[in-house]
């Protein structure tokens, strides 16, 4: 009898452990997540969803989920941050479709601003884009700043939105989470996240209950910990930063005065970085104003590269 107990208080334990790390992330339906937003915001979404759904293409070996759409000779190319989707951008993408191809990923999860910007360049190659306008936000606006520190003869213009410069500020600050993050479980980082966006992005939004549903939404099943990882990795890695003047590309920078994700050095560090790029500095929308204060934000974006004159490569 005690032998089979030296076995089955083991077993049990490891039974527990398991289950506790495997324990799957919850699944919450579209009605429940969005039942606090204006009725037409939410359709507004879903009917996009449904007009333009996801196309895929593998890049080594993964798989990328984008929209292509719109008119126009010109495209602007949407890059999301560390906790979006393709269609976060919806708004924009439907309000300048008239006048533009619009383009919009989702990262899969890779591991590098490489990876990250290897496969927007597969995306753009394969819907014939030469050169595109790049508007990026946080994560994404790091990568937009990438790009056009390696990749400027693709590059139009560049929005580098509630962002940051390169910097050792947010790695050093996050050292052990990084170092923990990939041995989490899955259902603890998502809810962590999930914390983050009730105690500090809703707030920040003015209480804006579209921009909390639809990080909600993203956390409950449509991010996964993997892409939390690689997006991490992409936050953290360091690159030089772009010599705007030399490249001579049009840079437009958009913040926020209270933007919870971004502090305040990192945001002075961003326009010391780029001192030739045209600044917008929003009042208290928080770090996702192209959800909670979507027409403002698409008519800055509208006005500044429509302002632009663009020449053609000989």
């Amino acid at each position: 009898m005690r032998k089979n107990i030296k076995w089955i208080i083991p077993l049990i334990l490891v039974i527990v452990i398991a289950g506790t790390y495997l324990w799957p992330v919850p699944r919450m339906p579209f009605e429940e997540i969005y039942a606090k937003v204006d009725s037409a915001q939410s359709q507004s979404l879903q009917s996009f969803r449904i007009t333009h759904p996801a196309q895929t293409l593998e890049v080594n070996g993964v798989e990328w989920e984008y929209v292509s759409f719109g008119e126009g000779k010109e495209t602007i190319l949407f890059l999301h941050g560390m906790t979006g989707a393709y269609d976060i951008w919806w708004n924009q993408m439907e309000a300048l479709q008239g006048s533009y191809r619009v383009i919009s990923v989702t990262y899969p999860a890779v591991d590098s601003l490489r990876e990250m910007s290897d496969g927007v360049f597969a995306i753009l190659d394969a819907e014939g884009v030469e050169q595109t306008h790049i508007v990026g936000t946080s994560l994404g606006g790091y990568l937009t700043q990438y790009i056009v520190a390696n990749h400027s003869d693709r590059v139009l213009s560049a929005v580098f939105s509630n962002t940051f410069a390169p910097n050792d500020l947010i790695a050093e600050k996050n050292k052990s989470i990084g170092a923990a993050l990939p041995f989490l479980p899955e259902w603890l980082v998502i809810d962590v996240l999930r914390g983050s966006f009730s105690a500090s992005v809703y707030p920040a939004s003015g209480n804006d209950e579209l921009t909390l549903a639809f990080l909600n939404e993203i956390s409950y099943g449509r991010m996964r910990k993997a892409q939390v990882v690689g997006r991490f990795h992409g936050v953290v890695e360091k690159f030089t930063a772009p010599d705007l003047t030399s490249l001579n590309i049009p840079v437009m920078i958009i913040e926020a005065d209270n933007d919870p994700l971004v502090e305040f050095v990192l945001r002075e560090q961003l326009k010391e970085t780029y001192p030739t790029a045209e600044v917008w500095t929003l009042s208290g929308v928080g770090h996702f104003p192209y959800l909670n204060h979507s027409d403002v934000y698409t008519k800055i974006i509208k006005t500044f590269i429509g302002n632009l004159v663009i020449i053609a490569p000989q």
